[in-house]
């Protein structure tokens, strides 16, 4: 039970019918949880409108609604009007569990790419450190030693104080959180501060209908951040860097190559070494150190970098930080799976244009025999991103092998001969292998020695979505069975773990 009064402490309102006086069993705004008791927020959606259940829930024994526009209820139901429920849903939730980034000191990360490889690798450094670390992101959510899969980037705020309210219960003293833009956009994180807000970079993306009108929109979202955090870690580099900082209310420091970074990365080094790919680099100003990384690129660089400044607000020592990058890991994030001395093997995540030809980009600077790309598209999205990947692999790899994602409702060959029409406006070479086994069974056995092979588009994914059904296909599983049938090459190859 909770006092009604109480919820609303942090919100501005109008009382339409009723008083906000006794208490609620409940906090909804799914009608159908509706239940005695309990307090209804109404949310427009892009598809449902909230307000036009009101009656309903008004029946099923709601106590209090909360609305933007006046419903037609029992006279019994206390009726209270906002001007933006989902802001209202967010403080009323950070209420409703007793403020829970109160007790869990929280960090979020926004930019348009290397969300989820920091929050992992804030995660690993401060847990090395001693802090008991949850986490939300992209791929999943961690409180304790429950890990739940995710299934939006930034959840509905109830669900994010919920979590925050898990772990402060569970004695877990800090929450490392990836920020989107439509999260902040759709409010699911008011009603809480951060002690730490970071921003990696920013291009255009989601821009759309249903997401951002504009570039301009879409960076907006994005600053948004830093009216809601003590300190902000920015990438000094960005060359939006400028725009994000409009109307931040928190304390400044910057990483990046910049002669005037807070933290500056200096004397970087590509490594390769036995089939895996890395990075190395000393920082001068705020942390003076030698790091390595067992991740590929600049922008790995970039994102220890982010994750070193978070730690050293922390307080954590350079001994820790440098531990617990020398062995981080993130799932489908350019993730080595080893099967072999003699050549590299990733899986990434890299599902649209400007994420497969940054990724490639960064692969060519380890200078590969051969760069092989191997992807699918989604089935019922935007046929452009299909022409556009493949345009950009048949322009940045050296060898293309086209195979299938996640179909959905479309016949993977359909997909396949749209991919194909971006490919051949260039010279890349590329086959088509609509299973997605045998094209990785294609991609080992014709490998040669140094090169470097990654498949794109799943990731973390364990799963395959078919005519409405998702079927369980991780890529590691499938590797290691064409490993365990022991192909012809498998068989030749030297140092082959099996």
């Amino acid at each position: 039970m909770k006092k009604i009064h109480g919820l609303f402490e942090e919100l501005d309102y109008r009382i339409l019918q009723g008083g906000i006086d006794g208490d609620i069993t409940e906090l909804i705004y799914d009608s159908r949880k509706a239940c005695e008791g309990c307090l209804f927020v109404c949310i427009s959606g892009a598809n449902v409108d909230g307000h036009s259940y009101a009656s309903a829930v008004a029946d099923n024994g709601a106590k209090v609604i909360v609305v933007e526009k006046p419903v037609d209820v029992r006279s019994d139901v206390t009726v209270v009007q906002v001007t933006d429920t989902r802001e209202a849903l967010a403080k009323l939730s950070a209420a409703y569990f007793d403020h829970p980034a109160k007790e869990v000191r929280c960090i979020g990360i926004t930019g348009t790419k290397g969300k989820t490889t920091t929050t992992y690798m804030v995660r690993s450094i401060l847990e090395n450190a001693g802090y008991h670390v949850g986490l939300i992101g992209t791929i999943e959510t961690i409180v304790g030693d429950e890990h739940t899969p995710a299934l939006n980037t930034t959840p509905e705020s109830y669900a994010i104080q919920k979590d925050l309210r898990k772990m402060a219960d569970a004695g877990q003293d800090v929450c490392v959180m990836e920020v989107s833009s439509q999260g902040l956009m759709m409010h699911r994180v008011d009603g809480m501060t951060f002690e730490v807000g970071i921003f990696t970079n920013i291009e255009p993306d989601h821009i759309g209908p249903n997401e951002h009108k504009d570039f301009d929109d879409y960076l907006h979202c994005k600053s948004l951040l830093f009216k809601k955090c003590r300190l902000g870690i920015f990438n000094a580099d960005d060359a939006h860097l400028r725009e994000i900082l409009v109307g931040h209310t928190c304390e400044v420091k910057t990483c990046g190559f910049a002669e005037n970074a807070d933290i500056r990365a200096v004397h970087k080094k590509l490594l390769t070494e036995n089939g895996s790919l890395g990075v190395s680099y000393d920082t001068v100003g705020d942390v003076a150190a030698h790091f390595e990384v067992p991740l590929p690129g600049t922008f790995s660089v970039y994102n220890s970098l982010t994750a070193i400044a978070i730690c050293h607000h922390f307080g954590v020592g350079v001994d820790e930080m440098q531990k617990a990058l020398d062995r981080v890991h993130v799932k489908g994030r350019i993730e080595p799976v080893r099967i072999s001395d003699k050549f590299t093997l990733l899986i990434d995540y890299a599902h649209n244009a400007m994420s497969l030809k940054s990724l490639l980009m960064t692969l060519r600077d380890y200078e590969p025999t051969r760069l092989v790309c191997l992807f699918g598209c989604g089935g019922n999205r935007s046929k452009l991103r299909r022409f556009e990947m493949g345009e950009v692999s048949g322009e940045l790899a050296d060898f293309t092998i086209i195979t299938s994602d996640n179909p959905r409702f479309e016949e993977p060959a359909a997909i396949i001969e749209d991919i194909k029409s971006g490919i051949s406006k260039t010279d890349g070479e590329f086959i088509a292998i609509e299973d997605r086994k045998e094209a990785i069974r294609y991609a080992i056995e014709n490998a040669q020695d140094g090169d470097v092979i990654v498949l794109a588009g799943k990731g973390h994914e364990d799963y395959q979505e078919i005519r409405g059904k998702k079927h369980h296909m991780d890529e590691r599983d499938l590797i290691a069975e064409i490993v365990a049938e022991g192909t012809p090459f498998i068989g030749r190859l030297e140092g082959a773990d099996s």
